[in-house]
């Protein structure tokens, strides 16, 4: 999926202000990171449903593997320094 271009995917949908907040803080922090529109991907909004008990639940952060549903920053911090060192945290 996605997550082959990029090791930290930020699943997200306009409108969303937890969604707004966490990619703000991703950008002030320059995290590389590949952002997915799920209301324009249906693959993705699939996905999260599939990790979110069925729900469209965002955001949704897959970094290296793991999957993390509305994390804050800095469970995105420690997931990138564990899981994928490269993406710098």
């Amino acid at each position: 999926m996605t997550e082959d271009h990029a090791e930290v995917v930020v699943y997200w949908r306009p409108g969303c202000p937890y969604c707004m907040k966490l990619r703000m803080r991703m950008r002030l922090a320059k995290l590389p990171r590949t952002e997915v529109n799920i209301w324009r991907d249906p693959e993705a909004a699939a996905f999260v449903r599939s990790v979110a008990d069925g729900n469209e639940t965002v955001p949704t952060v897959t970094v290296g593997g793991k999957v993390m549903v509305n994390p804050s920053m800095r469970q995105v911090r420690e997931a990138v320094r564990a899981q994928a060192p490269r993406a710098g945290a």
